[in-house]
């Protein structure tokens, strides 16, 4: 076991009431998971699908659109270190929130941007934060959508560019806030 991972370990078990999740879908999924994943606050990271009407999707069937799912990312996060406004704002900085089922060269449904929330608190902060982006001239196409279970994907998908060595192609931070 990893240093790092028993160190959030231990962080889960003595900050438990500040233990949260957050679920952001933007694209593909390893390069959402690529600007969360080391983030201060941050504990664990897990991609994998949400929001459609299949269980225990498998990554064929939702590339083959056959689920209704979005590639998300799960965040546990420690809400004393950082906040929920906090992570979805970076969210909306390394996706194209204007992009409608796509992003970059990857197309389909299953690479929606969408927010899954947990509580009507992310619901607000989510809607405040697409005031903002709109009141810039973004034309926001991101789905709020209360998160109903998140389904793991297959291993060899977490962490994939800590794994290989790459940066994603298709999310690139831009500042919007």
């Amino acid at each position: 076991m990893s240093i790092q991972f028993r160190l959030n370990l231990n962080q889960m078990k003595n900050n438990n009431n500040k233990i949260q999740k957050a679920y952001f879908a933007g694209g593909c999924f390893w390069g959402v998971e690529y600007y969360f994943q080391n983030l201060p606050g941050v504990i664990l990271t897990k991609v994998g699908y949400m929001g459609g009407f299949k269980e225990n999707p498998t990554y064929e069937e939702v590339s083959a659109k056959k689920t209704g799912h979005a590639e998300t990312l799960e965040v546990t996060f420690d809400s004393s270190l950082t906040s929920y406004e906090q992570l979805t704002r970076l969210f909306f900085e390394i996706h194209d929130p204007t992009e409608l089922n796509r992003q970059g060269p990857d197309i389909g449904e299953q690479y929606r941007s969408a927010v899954f929330y947990v509580d009507a608190e992310q619901k607000s902060i989510a809607e405040k934060l697409i005031g903002l982006l709109k009141v810039k001239g973004y034309v926001v196409v991101t789905k709020l959508e209360k998160a109903g279970t998140f389904w793991e994907a297959e291993s060899y998908h977490q962490k994939y560019y800590a794994k290989n060595g790459h940066e994603p192609y298709c999310h690139i931070r831009q500042k919007r806030f």
